[in-house]
């Protein structure tokens, strides 16, 4: 218990000194937001790849999906890796960091509303964010529960309270700064911590092989497969058009989420970009490919500690009673590891949702002539007011609640991916096409959560974000376009000429 204390003070205090340390750099609202567009590649990569992964995934979704397809889930996490992180750099790092300087957007939807000229796309945009970043927020703290449970016997209401404490402190005091430096070593924490887990889990099973063996033994419950072995050890497991759909939404949703594409409107230079994307898919191999290939073992831990009373498997108890054999200094370990998996990822969901609350709902909307000063006030006083609700509804997190959570993502990237990629790079978008997406996305997963018309709200998820990349360009194509002098002026930027080194161009 001491070793497990020593781990979680060090860790905290780490965090607090680092808010300190950065409050030099959260002066204005450009640098609270957004570091000052001068983060650099190794800040910028891990702060993308550690909101990216949280709690979530290395609890809930590595033990749910490992269990449901084995040695197969790990797909997930390389597809998270070249999609999610390689792609994502590649075709958004760039444009993203170019336009949104030329606009002066320091959020997506003030993206949206300043690249459609439309100040209602803007105030819907953060309507949309802030409703569906909420849940999204609470679901992060509850895969901290059972885990602190099986190290500390702590209640999970003090777990969530003290996360939520400690993460106010340091994103108040030191902004977008602040979480990109204690992203960076929350990130190497992941890294190693992954690591190890890996080494250690699969050492108390007989070693890789034999853990295969065992895992190859087991039938399938799976109905496309039923009674099958070695389903779960095969190249794509027992069923392949389901985990198609995990790694479509986890993988191609992060190009919509408001929390990961605002990395790129700080992204410092060239340079960076290009670091910055070997760095970030490098981060992903290694801690998303890790925690589902950890949790592809998942069915070698079966027993009551997963079920419930009424003998319902818990899949967030999967993970740690994997974890509950291990070491006190390796518990240590994985306790501070799943912290820095949260904290990263709650600190970047704070952080965009009170800007956005600032910056695009109640500056010029409620509050006429806010200053800079009032702005950032205003933005730290809404991080703590966000900080509150998800506390509270984490604590005591109602039905419908629980099946929100699970489709934050679908609505989120459902509703803004399509316009906000295509308006990056095709003059033909229009506002109605804009509209259209938005009420796509959010309109086929809430409406599925409801009526249920798509038994996986992973795959409902998903195929809103498919359909939300059809029906953009069709709108468009119909629909009235937008003025072609406001079109030439936002476009104008990436015609600008810059002068480049003889190892970046052979041109004379």
């Amino acid at each position: 218990m001491i070793t497990k204390i020593i781990f979680l003070l060090i860790f905290f205090g780490t965090m607090i000194g680092v808010g300190v340390y950065s409050r030099k750099h959260a002066t204005n609202v450009n640098d609270f937001v957004l570091g000052g567009r001068s983060v650099g590649p190794w800040l910028t990569a891990f702060a993308y790849g550690t909101s990216y992964f949280s709690a979530v995934v290395f609890v809930g979704y590595a033990g749910q999906f490992g269990y449901k397809y084995g040695i197969s889930a790990t797909w997930i996490g390389l597809g998270n890796a070249i999609i999610g992180s390689l792609l994502a750099w590649v075709i958004l790092g760039r444009r993203t960091r170019v336009m949104s300087k030329h606009l002066s957007a320091a959020t997506m939807p003030d993206y949206f509303g300043k690249r459609y000229d439309s100040k209602a796309l803007r105030i819907v945009a953060a309507a949309i964010s802030f409703i569906f970043l909420i849940p999204y927020t609470a679901s992060v703290y509850n895969g901290l529960s059972r885990l602190f449970g099986m190290a500390f016997n702590i209640p999970y209401s003090i777990c969530v309270i003290a996360m939520a404490a400690l993460t106010g402190v340091y994103v108040v005091l030191g902004g977008y700064m602040a979480t990109a430096i204690n992203d960076f070593i929350q990130g190497i924490v992941m890294l190693f911590g992954i690591v190890a887990v890996i080494v250690a889990v699969l050492d108390g099973q007989g070693g890789f092989y034999q853990a295969m063996i065992t895992l190859s033994e087991l039938e399938s419950d799976v109905p496309l497969t039923m009674g099958q072995k070695g389903v779960f050890t095969s190249f794509f497991g027992p069923d392949l058009p389901n985990l198609l759909g995990v790694v479509v939404l986890t993988s191609l949703g992060t190009w919509g989420l408001p929390q990961m594409v605002q990395k790129f409107y700080a992204i410092k230079d060239e340079k960076s970009i290009k670091y910055g994307t070997i760095i970030s898919t490098f981060f992903a191999v290694i801690v998303s490919g890790g925690c589902y290939f950890l949790g592809g073992f998942g069915r070698l831990f079966d027993g009551p500690a997963i079920y419930d009373m009424n003998g319902k498997i818990v899949y967030d108890a999967i993970v740690p009673t994997m974890l509950s054999g291990l070491s006190d200094i390796l518990i240590g370990i994985v306790v501070v590891l799943v912290l820095s998996a949260s904290m990263s990822t709650l600190s970047s969901l704070v952080l965009t949702s009170s800007s956005t609350l600032t910056l695009d709902l109640i500056k010029d909307n409620v509050i006429k002539d806010m200053d800079d000063k009032k702005q950032l006030l205003c933005m730290r006083i809404m991080l703590l007011f966000f900080i509150v609700i998800s506390v509270l509804i984490a604590l005591d997190p109602p039905a419908f609640i629980a099946q929100l959570m699970g489709i934050s993502w679908g609505a989120l990237a459902g509703a803004f991916l399509a316009p906000f990629m295509y308006g990056l790079y095709w003059r033909g978008v229009t506002q109605a096409a804009v509209w259209a997406s938005f009420a796509c996305g959010v309109g086929i997963t809430v409406a599925n959560m409801f009526f249920k018309f798509i038994a996986s709200p992973i795959n409902a998820g998903a195929i809103a974000m498919i359909a939300g990349l059809i029906v953009v360009p069709i709108v468009s194509l119909v629909t009235p376009k937008m003025d072609g002098k406001k079109l030439d002026e936002i476009f104008h930027c990436l015609e600008e000429k810059v002068l480049v080194s003889k190892k970046k161009s052979i041109e004379e």
